[in-house]
């Protein structure tokens, strides 16, 4: 399934074939200058990776899985934009920070747009299709955790819905620092 924006931006799944762009991608949103708020993992570990890792996870979190979907906005030109991957969640395992997960639910990480790409609704198109894939496999919820000093991933998150739970754990390359959880709950 591929949505296509007003301004011409293709959103879809990825596949198992786009793995070098997914690894670029990857690469270039851990370069941005907000990356030590927004992203766990360090551009240095993420380069340091095997082409078999990028390959498994396209295939993993591409078209056909059922446990992680990530998507990609692709601009007019070929390149592509941005991306939003949701995991789900199960009731009865434990998440990233080790807290119990009580009810299945999508989990949205990566969240990444390219400078140049930002302020045009391209985080509102993918934001749409990564949620709407959660309903589709049931989650009762998508959640995220934003850094609480990135400000704005907060105002872009409240403005697609998202509000803050109230769980906020330690953010795990700083300790002095926190993770606050934002939900957005299924319609009824």
């Amino acid at each position: 399934m591929t949505a296509v924006t007003e301004n011409g931006y293709a959103v879809r799944a990825i596949r198992p074939e786009d793995w070098e762009r997914v690894k670029q991608l990857r690469l270039d949103a851990l370069r941005d200058p907000i990356a030590h708020l927004a992203f766990l993992e360090t551009y240095e570990n993420a380069a340091g990776n095997p082409d078999s890792f990028w390959q498994d996870r396209a295939t993993g979190s591409g078209e056909g899985s059922t446990t992680a979907h990530q998507f990609i906005a692709e601009a007019p030109d070929g390149t592509w934009a941005g991306s939003v991957t949701v995991l789900l969640e199960e009731a009865g395992t434990r998440d990233w920070a080790g807290n119990a997960v009580e009810r299945r639910q999508g989990h949205a990480v990566g969240v990444f747009v390219r400078p140049e790409h930002r302020g045009n609704g391209l985080i509102d198109a993918l934001f749409a299709t990564g949620v709407a894939w959660a309903w589709e496999q049931d989650a009762t919820c998508v959640r995220l955790f934003v850094h609480e000093e990135n400000t704005r991933a907060q105002t872009a998150y409240r403005r697609l819905g998202f509000a803050p739970s109230g769980l906020v754990v330690s953010f795990s390359k700083d300790e002095t620092a926190n993770e606050l959880e934002f939900v957005l709950e299924r319609p009824a």
